[in-house]
């Protein structure tokens, strides 16, 4: 991850909160789990481009569009809970590494079966 000592720290404190978040208010209207994967800062710290994994969700892109549909609501609670000068734009998008990886090791899985 690129970016100053600044837009790390403030990225980090974003990502806490908004995990912090999404477990509270969102637990009872999203069957899955949703995890906060990663975010990153623009140099100006006014924009920050969240990753999300979905766990135990089929529908993942109903759970990226109730996100955004709430983004209002998402980014007044962070910003009520981290101050910063400027309420950062968040910017949602889903994290298919999970995914990549749980379709790498099933593969892994049959080769070792066909071997044996």
């Amino acid at each position: 991850m690129e970016g100053s000592r600044r837009q790390k720290r403030v990225a980090s404190l974003v990502q806490e909160e908004l995990s912090r978040l999404l477990i509270a208010d969102f637990r009872d209207v999203v069957s899955g789990l949703i995890t906060v994967t990663g975010v990153q800062m623009s140099p100006d710290l006014q924009s920050a481009r969240v990753s999300v994994s979905v766990f135990g969700q089929s529908d993942k892109k109903a759970v990226l569009d109730l996100l955004n549909e709430n983004k209002g609501y998402i980014r007044k609670c962070v910003a009520s809970r981290v101050k910063l000068k400027y309420n950062p734009q968040l910017f949602f998008s889903l994290d298919e590494r999970a995914d990549s990886e749980s379709k790498i090791e099933k593969i892994l899985e049959k080769i070792k079966q066909n071997e044996r």
